[in-house]
């Protein structure tokens, strides 16, 4: 299919079978409206000045290729093209609009994050099996079922090598059954992108604390310190970081909440340190436990 998509001069920016395209009122019939009969066109209305059009494009950019010949990206600077930002009645930056057989059958406004962008992709068919194979092994997982997790994951990767996020999947596997090394050892072989992503550095930090965690008396041990001694601070810091390892973060905040409202300055202000820590670790998955946290930080500050 992808040598009869239509292909301005000089207009594509194309990888293998990605197709991204700067559109104009000249050639966005056969660029965008011809090609929409072959595969879904997602067109951004864009200002090359603003923030948000800019990240819009450089996630479109990437589906793109990571999605190469399932669907084009079109892209349409408002301030060059004011024909057709005035016939699809665009107002807001950034307006994206899907086309299927010639009609726009989707608008959306504003920007969107990847995973709202990929999942209106699968609503146009753009999508990847071993993406639905992670959503099963993900319940697997869940469901206690750790073996059935890690056989569909394992299938995953043969099937679809290059979605990494497959690997990251797996990585956290190993982390949650204990099996430390190997889930290092499989993360470092991840592209450096992949591992300076948000899932990449939530999951360095939950191999630091796993390591972390090791390094200590371990929970119960700490527990029974502390009942023998509630002003066992050493422990209340070591107890946090086994519960951040077992991603038990309001049990961690509260541990190290007891150091820091009687001892701000212990260790230098480590307590504090790893409160914020914590706290940014938190934030991504629960922002409003994350919130209470951070005002409690503040207050206490204050």
């Amino acid at each position: 299919m992808g040598a009869h998509i239509k292909k301005g001069k000089g207009k594509t920016v194309s990888q293998a079978n990605a197709y991204v395209f700067e559109v104009n009122a000249k050639n966005f019939n056969d660029l965008v409206l011809m090609n929409s009969y072959k595969l879904p066109v997602v067109v951004e209305f864009m200002g090359v000045y603003s923030g948000p059009c800019i990240a819009l494009e450089n996630s479109l950019t990437e589906l793109a290729h990571e999605f190469a010949g399932q669907f084009i990206f079109a892209k349409v600077d408002i301030d060059e093209q004011p024909e057709l930002t005035e016939q699809y009645a665009v107002t807001n930056l950034p307006t994206l609009k899907v086309f299927k057989d010639t009609e726009v059958v989707r608008t959306e406004e504003g920007l969107m994050q990847l995973d709202e962008l990929t999942a209106m992709l699968r609503d146009f068919g753009v999508y990847r099996e071993s993406d639905d194979m992670r959503e099963q092994a993900r319940e697997k997982h869940l469901a206690g079922d750790i073996a059935g997790a890690i056989t569909l994951l394992t299938e995953a990767i043969q099937k679809d090598p290059s979605n990494t996020r497959v690997a990251m999947d797996m990585v956290q596997v190993m982390l949650d059954i204990g099996e430390l090394e190997q889930a290092k050892s499989l993360f470092n072989r991840l592209p450096d992108k992949d591992k300076e992503s948000e899932t990449g550095r939530a999951l360095i930090g939950n191999i630091t604390f796993k390591e972390l965690a090791n390094n200590t008396d371990g929970k119960t041990a700490l527990l029974a310190r502390l009942d023998q001694d509630p002003l066992d601070f050493d422990a209340y810091f070591d107890l946090a970081i086994c519960l951040v390892s077992e991603y038990d973060y309001a049990g961690a905040l509260e541990s190290l909440f007891a150091i820091f409202d009687q001892n701000p300055e212990y260790k230098e202000g480590a307590a504090r340190e790893m409160i914020v820590s914590v706290v940014n670790m938190l934030a991504p998955n629960d922002p409003e436990m994350a919130q209470r946290y951070r005002q409690r930080l503040g207050n206490a500050v204050a």
